[in-house]
């Protein structure tokens, strides 16, 4: 399964370890990415999504039916 947000598209991004005489080696920054069960009461049913912490602050703020209908406008859901 890929680390990517299934809501959000979020996923790694690459960047520098620095150490303190300036020596540059490769890193990977992972998504916050939790798995999570959601209760969609229009289909009643349970799905399980893995998201951000990020979407999951988006889904307690505007709700679980509002925040998969933007990610299918967005093209991130099927």
């Amino acid at each position: 399964m890929s680390r990517v947000c299934e809501l959000t598209g979020k996923k790694a991004m690459v960047g520098n370890n620095v150490s303190h005489a300036m020596n540059k080696t490769k890193r990977k920054f992972n998504a916050n990415l939790l798995k999570k069960r959601f209760y969609i009461p229009e289909e009643d049913k349970w799905v399980t999504l893995k998201v951000s912490a990020a979407a999951l602050k988006t889904i307690n703020r505007v709700g679980i039916s509002a925040a998969i209908k933007e990610a299918k406008s967005k093209g991130f859901l099927k």
